[in-house]
């Protein structure tokens, strides 16, 4: 990528990783270990762990994850979760993820955009099952411990052209 600048590592898989002080947990949730069927897709849940904060990228998560694949993520701050369907969650199987991981953010990602170029459900759908009007909007997000909301709230980052 021509975008990103410095040090790279590539991860592929699950596993445990400490990448520049940053601790990775990969976490494989197609139910089906080494042994999953050519055809069906894999996906690795990661989780990163900052400076105690723990930023959950789920992904293309298919179907809800197992308790024993929730706890092996363990604390989760910020949530990315797939929301419009397509290769990911629907609304409302993202909206139980979101109740089984009791993140303090989430960031809804894959749903549909004028740009998307797969059919995708709007937000609209995930924030009704989520029991919320509107999501408050942001172009960046910066989070420490301190400024960790208490209940569950949804951010969307602003759309950014490359």
């Amino acid at each position: 990528m021509s975008t990103v600048k410095g040090y790279s590592h590539e991860i592929t898989g699950p596993g445990e990783f400490e990448i520049g002080g940053v601790f990775i947990t990969g976490v494989q949730t197609d139910g089906s270990g080494k042994k999953a069927a050519a055809d069906k897709p894999r996906n690795t849940l990661f989780v990163f762990d900052y400076m105690g904060i723990t930023v959950a990228h789920l992904g293309d998560l298919r179907s809800v994850p197992t308790q024993a694949e929730i706890e092996a993520l363990g604390t989760v701050h910020v949530a990315l979760v797939p929301v419009g369907g397509g290769s990911g969650l629907n609304a409302a199987k993202a909206a139980e993820v979101v109740s089984l991981l009791e993140p303090n953010i989430v960031i809804p990602m894959h749903f549909y955009s004028q740009e998307a170029k797969v059919q995708l459900d709007k937000l609209d759908k995930f924030m009704k099952e989520m029991g919320l009007h509107e999501a408050e909007t942001m172009p960046t997000l910066k989070v420490s411990k301190s400024s960790l909301p208490d209940e569950t709230k949804v951010i969307v980052l602003d759309y950014q052209r490359e």
